[in-house]
C-alpha cells in the first residue's frame, strides 16, 4: 500500500489514541469515535484509508454483519484483513476499522443501506455484496422501495462486480444496473415487502415452492412487464451450495439456521470474486461461532442463555427459526435512536409461534411488545427488567431475543460477550 499522506497519517493515529482512550475507560469499544476524530481532522480519510486495498461493501437489512464476518473469516486465508468486527457500519467506523488495520492488503465493510451510495463513492470498492431489503427503522431509513432506488443510481456507471441475491426482487432491481453482477440464490423467507415489481408497480408472480434450504428453484416474475429473477450463478441447495462449475460443496456451519447458511452461500460467492477457491474458504467459515454476541450462550446463577438478535420483522422470523421451541424465552425491545422509535413493526410479527413456551417481557417498550402478545393470544409474564426475568425463570437454557439496543444492554452485562 502506498504511504498515506502526512495529514492524514496524523489523523489516523490520534483517532486510533481516542479507539483505545474510550476501551480503556469502559466508554465503548472505540469503533465509531476513533473514526469520527479522524474524520474532523482529515475529511477525506476515509478515501485514502481505502485506496490501494482490494474492497468489498456489504450491505443489507439482515445478516450483514454474520457475512461480512464469514468474508473477513474466509479471505484470512489470503493474508490480513480490515473489518468493522462489530457493526460500526457508517463512515466513522470504516475509517476507525481501515486505520486499525492500516496495512492489511484486504478489507471487507459492513455498511449500512442508507450509507451504501455514499460509501462506494468514497472508496470505490471494487465488489459490492446485497442481500436483503426489507423495512427497518423506517423513521430513518425510509420507504425500502427508495433504498433500492439508490443503490441501483449508485451502481450505474460503476466498475464494481455486485455479489447480489436474486431470490430477493428488491435486491436485484437495485443491482440490475451494475456492470457486472454475479448471482447467487440465497432465498428470501420474508417476503412481505415484496409483493410488487419495484419497476412497474405490478404484481410478482412466484413459481415454485422452495424455502431456504429446499432444493428446488424460487422463480418470481412480473405480470405486468419483464422485469424478473435471473438465472443465479451460485445456488444455497440445503446443507450444501453449488458453485458456477457445478460442484456441490456441504457448508457444515457452526452458526445455526437457514439464514446463515444464505450469509455463507453469499460470503463464498464474494470470495470467490477475491480469488479464493471454496475448498479453501469453507474450512474458515466452519470456524465462526458467535458474531458480535450473536448465538453466544452466556451463564448467570445456574442458566444458560443464548442471546439471538432481532430487529424488525424478517430478523423475528429468522430468530424463531433458530430458536429452540421447548425451551423458555425472554424477549427485550426498546426503541432508542439506532432502533428506530416507532415500534408499529411489531404488529408484523406473528407471534403465534410461541404458543406453548413461558414467554417473559422487558425492556423499555416492554408495554407495546405486551400488547401484541395479548392480542396474539400468547400469555406472558411482564418483567421490570432483564435481571427479573432472568430471575424469575427455572435453572437450566434458556433463548434470548432482544432488538439492537436492548441485545447491547444484555451484552455489556456480560462483559460484552463475542
Amino acid at each position: 500500500m502506498s504511504q498515506l499522506p502526512l495529514r492524514a497519517q496524523l489523523a489516523s493515529a490520534l483517532g486510533r489514541t481516542a479507539a483505545t482512550l474510550s476501551r480503556a475507560t469502559g466508554r465503548g469499544d472505540g469503533s465509531v469515535i476513533g473514526g469520527r476524530v479522524g474524520l474532523m481532522l482529515e475529511p477525506d480519510l476515509l478515501r485514502k484509508l481505502a485506496s490501494d486495498r482490494k474492497l468489498a461493501l456489504v450491505s443489507a437489512t439482515n445478516g450483514k454483519t454474520t457475512t461480512t464476518r464469514l468474508i473477513a473469516s474466509a479471505l484470512m486465508e489470503l493474508g490480513e484483513v480490515a473489518t468493522n468486527a462489530f457493526g460500526a457500519n457508517m463512515p466513522a467506523g470504516h475509517v476507525s476499522a481501515l486505520s486499525g488495520q492500516k496495512h492489511a492488503p484486504f478489507a471487507v465493510l459492513e455498511v449500512d443501506e442508507k450509507y451504501l451510495p455514499e460509501v462506494l463513492d468514497t472508496t470505490n470498492a471494487g465488489i459490492v455484496t446485497l442481500m436483503n431489503l426489507s423495512r427497518d427503522q423506517m423513521d430513518r431509513a425510509a420507504e425500502i422501495w427508495l433504498l433500492a432506488q439508490k443503490w441501483r443510481r449508485a451502481l450505474a456507471g460503476k466498475p464494481a462486480h455486485v455479489i447480489a441475491n436474486c431470490d430477493d426482487p428488491l435486491v436485484t432491481w437495485g443491482a440490475s444496473t451494475a456492470a457486472r453482477v454475479t448471482w447467487v440464490s440465497g432465498g428470501q423467507r420474508w417476503r412481505e415487502d415484496s409483493w410488487c415489481c419495484p419497476e412497474c408497480g405490478g404484481p410478482l408472480d412466484r413459481g415454485g415452492s422452495r424455502e431456504m434450504g429446499q432444493q428446488g428453484s424460487v422463480h418470481w416474475a412480473c405480470r405486468e412487464c419483464t422485469f424478473h429473477r435471473p438465472e443465479p450463478d451460485w445456488i444455497l441447495d440445503g446443507e450444501d451450495v453449488i458453485d458456477p462449475h457445478g460442484r456441490r460443496w456441504r457448508l457444515d456451519l457452526q452458526l445455526p439456521g437457514e439464514a446463515n447458511r444464505s450469509n455463507a452461500a453469499i460470503a463464498l460467492a464474494t470470495v470467490d470474486a477475491f480469488g479464493l477457491d471454496p475448498a479453501r474458504a469453507i474450512p474458515r467459515l466452519r470456524t465462526v461461532t458467535s458474531v458480535a454476541g450473536r448465538y453466544t450462550t452466556v451463564e448467570r446463577d445456574g442458566r444458560a442463555m443464548r442471546l439471538l438478535l432481532a430487529k424488525n420483522p424478517a430478523g423475528w422470523l429468522e430468530a424463531f427459526e433458530v430458536s429452540d421451541p421447548r425451551l423458555p424465552i425472554i424477549l427485550s425491545v426498546n426503541a432508542q435512536g439506532p432502533d428506530g422509535r416507532d415500534t408499529s413493526w411489531l404488529w408484523d410479527v406473528d407471534y403465534r409461534i410461541l404458543r406453548g413456551r413461558p414467554v417473559f417481557v422487558t425492556g423499555e417498550r416492554r408495554l407495546d411488545l405486551a400488547l401484541r402478545l395479548d392480542v396474539a393470544s400468547i400469555p406472558f409474564q411482564l418483567c421490570d427488567s432483564f435481571d427479573q426475568a432472568v430471575a424469575a425463570l427455572p435453572l437450566g437454557r434458556i433463548d434470548v431475543i432482544a432488538n439492537y439496543t436492548a441485545f447491547q444492554q444484555i451484552r455489556t452485562e456480560f462483559g460484552r460477550a463475542v
